[in-house]
């Protein structure tokens, strides 16, 4: 045995035989992609030119008849490329891996065959208990797009669907000011000699921070706020030119509010529900025909007066302010978002047959690692343990196991 495999098997407490399957040569995966039903989700997970890199790997990828077609990729897109395009649902669900963007329903899991891998979003907030349970009974590995890290420690699907919704509040914010949407008429950012409208961000996150390059980039004047400084200065520094920070002190920012035309609510809590920071009184005193954006409404949201919208009724007025409270804001620009995802999910596919398959690739690579929740049907994130209240074990504690 290598030096670096006696290490990794002193580490995680394995013997030589329980490594021998990380040696074999690479591999080919059966990847099946279903059509979204969770409603207004778009996007989809590969553009046909990342299944072309797959298939020209030696993969087979399936894809369910009109699964891009939200995202404007046709299935003779995909066809073109190589994929097999799948009239039955059930067939596709049959592949050695499911990638798929929305956390997955009851009537999908059981369409799946045991000990199969899924790549799927998965919050924990979100999960219901009897799929988790169904999908332990099929002792599934299951991966959460929400815990996916990259070589930086950084959260890689959550940034990059986070720099999208953050550039992308600022241009909705730019539709209803706008007469055509019974705004106020006004051009965000303004022009010479006109006064520039002015844009509250609460959150120095990613979103906040690619709202506020948007804003400044169409010449608005912009205020940001957040709880930490920390992020405060990262944004500085990352916008790379001097904006308006400030902690948020309930009175400073509640003054801000009033006076602006556009508030994008971007607060995020890493557990459970996001902080209510914009009482209803201070809504009540904001100009008429203002524009609050609550990206973070899926966490409960910023303002009291949000309610959860959608995007074929995406507003509604409240004391004469106009709140778009849609959840999945990424799936507006479903075609960009899935350019990202992609950029994201096709080198761990690539490097997962090298390695033989998924759970193989997990114990090399400490971001997949963590974004494991279920291991051959253990329950391995302290998170969901929480939320059910029931056990779970340390993954990188456990013995690695043939597939």
């Amino acid at each position: 045995m290598s030096n670096i495999s006696q290490m990794t098997a002193d580490v995680y407490g394995q013997t030589k035989e329980e490594f021998k399957t990380l040696g074999k040569s690479k591999c080919s995966l059966v990847i099946g992609i279903p059509k979204e039903i969770v409603f207004q989700e778009n996007r989809i997970p590969l553009t046909p030119l990342s299944v072309a890199l797959l298939i020209e790997n030696g993969h087979r990828v399936l894809i369910e008849s009109g699964a891009g077609v939200a995202s404007n990729f046709m299935d003779h897109h995909y066809s073109e490329q190589g994929a097999e395009i799948v009239y039955e649902r059930t067939r596709v669900f049959s592949a050695d891996i499911i990638i798929k963007i929305a956390s997955p329903t009851m009537e999908e899991v059981e369409m799946m065959r045991p000990r199969q891998v899924l790549l799927s979003s998965q919050q924990p907030s979100l999960l219901e208990f009897n799929v988790l349970k169904a999908l332990m009974n099929k002792q599934i590995t299951a991966l959460s797009y929400e815990y996916l890290q990259d070589e930086g420690g950084h959260l890689s699907v959550v940034r990059a669907m986070s720099e999208i919704v953050g550039a992308t509040s600022i241009l909705i914010a730019a539709e209803y000011l706008s007469n055509v949407f019974e705004g106020k008429g006004l051009l965000l950012g303004g022009v010479t000699g006109v006064p520039p409208t002015e844009i509250v961000i609460i959150g120095a996150g990613t979103v906040g921070e690619f709202a506020a390059r948007t804003a400044i980039a169409l010449g608005a004047q912009v205020k940001v706020f957040d709880s930490s400084v920390f992020r405060l200065r990262r944004l500085q520094n990352n916008i790379g030119s001097r904006v308006f920070t400030s902690v948020i002190q309930p009175i400073i920012l509640n003054k801000a509010v009033r006076s602006s035309d556009v508030v994008i609510g971007a607060l995020r809590a890493k557990n459970g529900r996001s902080s209510c920071i914009i009482s209803e009184e201070t809504v009540a005193k904001m100009k008429p025909n203002s524009v609050v954006i609550d990206v973070s409404i899926d966490q409960g949201g910023c303002f009291e007066t949000s309610e959860v919208t959608s995007h074929d009724k995406p507003t509604f007025r409240k004391y004469d302010v106009i709140h778009y409270c849609v959840p999945n804001i990424a799936s507006r620009v479903a075609r960009t978002a899935t350019y990202a995802l992609t950029n994201i999910f096709t080198p761990i596919l690539l490097q997962a047959a090298d390695y033989g398959g998924v759970n193989n690739l997990i114990w090399n690579n400490p971001g997949l690692r963590n974004a494991v929740y279920l291991y051959q049907g253990s329950l391995t994130n302290k998170d969901i343990a929480d939320k059910f209240t029931i056990p779970y074990k340390d993954l990188s504690l456990m013995i690695v196991v043939n597939q």
